[in-house]
């Protein structure tokens, strides 16, 4: 383990993101940051199926994308910086993904915040 995270699993809700976890994740990574290509985005609204067979998703992983499984997502090893390029093909702001991780409502997780009604 890298000497850096050590104790990070007595921390809860941190899953950290390091060169093991990029390795062992590197297609549902990449399959996300193609998310900036417009021909990709069009493929995968076309065809959410197919656009994931392409990327060689494992099944567990398309069954986080099918699900929308934010907190699944990053759990599994995604990490956030792609992970928000599919939330804007799929009209998810960075806030309501938040609100999803955290399993609240939107207007739930606006209330915790110091601008309750910032949009």
């Amino acid at each position: 383990m890298n000497p850096q995270l050590e104790g990070i699993e007595t921390i809860p809700g941190t899953y950290p993101f390091d060169i093991r976890t990029a390795n062992r994740t590197l297609n549902i990574n990449r399959f996300f940051w193609n998310m900036i290509s417009a021909e990709w985005r069009a493929r995968f609204i076309e065809d959410e199926e197919g656009t994931m067979e392409a990327a060689g998703l494992t099944e567990e992983e398309k069954k986080l994308v099918r699900a929308r499984d934010w907190l699944g997502l990053v759990k599994h090893g995604v990490n956030f910086f792609v992970l928000e390029k599919f939330g804007r093909v799929v009209h998810k702001t960075n806030l309501e993904i938040y609100a999803i991780m955290r399993g609240e409502t939107f207007e739930e997780f606006m209330k915790t915040r110091r601008v309750p009604d910032a949009r």
